[in-house]
């Protein structure tokens, strides 16, 4: 008699909100309305900031993004002004779950998850995610698994081209080869791998929410009514709970799923453009004022007169020009935390055009993070509560803009995603409150009987 042995399946779906998945839309996807009866399920606490990088590494690792050294996707390398630079899995100092399972002599699998380029030598087999250059770069391991990839994928897709594009057909035609593409070649592993672990890692959700959101949701500042893309993000959910039921019929009652995202998603009102609310604020000095929109990192500042400066993105960073920590630094370290509580204060009563407070949120990294390595910003910002974006660039002498400037963008993230734990056992459905990301690595290991490393964060995940 052949008996199973317990095994994880985590399907990771980028940015997939709870009020969607859980509250407006269940009944109609009844692959994931399967998995959450007899489940435990529930929304997920993302890192801040809610983004990708680092809460893909943070879910994985248990280790907070202080800790971790990543912020975002670019990071400072030093204390000088030569801008950020992109993270990858070098950046990474602590072990994943597959890295811990590969010492112990499990099996895994590991497709797209986030910040695996360039992979790195596991117990199995790993297929790089969305930031890996292009498919000509080395994206496997082991390097001779690309032809099989390539293969069985008829031409393997990291990620949408141009999905911040006006053109939307080529978009959404583009997110649904991606996502089949992934799947094809998940379900073929499945079959034909020897694995403990798997894990994969669809990054359409997060593509589909930026490019579509405001065909569908009516509060949306740019809504537009009877678009023919109205119903773009639902029926991209019908599919994906197809493939999801696919995939669960080669799954068995001793594997267990996990369903995750890293964060959710919602609505974005507009930006602000961070660096030119500081402008106006007197806090950064530039050489020149720029005759047209201009990125950052493209601007002559004058740095001796500069107190702060930002970075943008879904949530905003700030940066304080520090003497003795900046090369040419102009606050004086006594001075430091009065400067930094009157930028929070200001920051905190943004408004928008009409007057209306936004309800900004800002964040100490020390007072979020157990430390903070590398090197932090020296505030987080999360702009009207993450339905603001911040906008890096300066030449529109307005701090409030319609669009992303680095395209157009229907959606920011929001602070919860969701998690689906179904393990054979439970039989009835229980939505659980308070689960973080940092959960569930160690719930991964503790089902698989393999020791919870003192460096991860999280608790096992129970009916509690």
């Amino acid at each position: 008699m052949v008996i199973n042995k317990k095994k994880v399946f985590v399907l990771g779906l980028d940015s997939m909100p709870p009020e969607l998945v859980f509250d407006r839309w269940l009944d109609q996807l009844p692959n994931i309305r399967r998995l959450v009866s007899g489940s435990i399920y529930g929304e997920m606490e993302s890192t801040i900031p809610a983004i990708t990088c680092p809460a893909w590494m943070s879910m994985m690792t248990s280790v907070n993004p202080g800790r971790l050294g990543l912020y975002g996707f670019r990071n400072r390398t030093g204390y000088d002004y030569e801008g950020l630079e992109f993270a990858n899995s070098r950046s990474v100092r602590f072990d994943a779950v597959w890295d811990v399972l590969s010492k112990v002599g499990k099996k895994v699998v590991v497709i797209g998850v986030p910040m695996t380029y360039p992979p790195r030598p596991v117990n199995g087999c790993m297929v790089t995610c969305f930031l890996t250059p292009d498919t000509k770069c080395e994206y496997t391991y082991p390097p001779e698994l690309k032809a099989e990839v390539e293969f069985l994928s008829e031409g393997y897709m990291l990620d949408v081209e141009g999905f911040r594009g006006d053109n939307k057909e080529p978009v959404l035609k583009g997110i649904y080869e991606m996502t089949r593409k992934r799947f094809v070649l998940a379900r073929n592993f499945i079959r034909s791998k020897d694995w403990d672990f798997f894990m994969m890692v669809e990054m359409g959700p997060d593509r589909i929410h930026h490019a579509f959101w405001k065909y569908f949701d009516r509060e949306h500042p740019k809504y537009t009514p009877g678009s023919k893309y109205q119903d773009a993000i639902q029926n991209y959910y019908k599919y994906l709970d197809m493939e999801i039921g696919e995939i669960c019929k080669l799954l068995n009652d001793d594997t267990m799923i996990l369903v995750v995202s890293d964060h959710g998603a919602k609505k974005m009102i507009g930006g602000i453009c961070i660096n030119e609310w500081l402008i106006q604020n007197g806090y950064l000095k530039l050489v020149h004022y720029p005759p047209e929109t201009t990125p950052f990192n493209k601007l002559m500042v004058d740095w001796k007169n500069t107190i702060a400066w930002g970075e943008g993105g879904y949530y905003g960073r700030i940066f304080m020009n520090v003497i003795g920590r900046e090369p040419k630094g102009v606050i004086a370290k006594q001075h430091y935390e009065h400067v930094r509580n009157e930028l929070i204060r200001k920051l905190e009563d943004l408004r928008d055009e009409n007057g209306r407070i936004i309800n900004t949120r800002v964040f100490k990294p020390e007072e979020i993070y157990s430390e903070c390595n590398g090197v932090p910003p020296d505030l987080i910002v999360y702009y009207g509560d993450l339905f603001w974006r911040s906008i890096g660039s300066v030449g529109n002498k307005s701090i409030w803009a319609g669009e992303n400037d680095t395209g157009p963008d229907d959606a920011n993230h929001s602070q919860y995603g969701i998690f689906i734990m179904k393990n054979g056992k439970l039989q009835r459905e229980v939505r659980l409150k308070g689960v973080t990301l940092y959960d569930i690595a160690p719930t991964i290991l503790h089902y698989l009987n393999v020791t919870v490393p003192d460096s991860m964060e999280g608790k096992v995940i129970c009916n509690r």
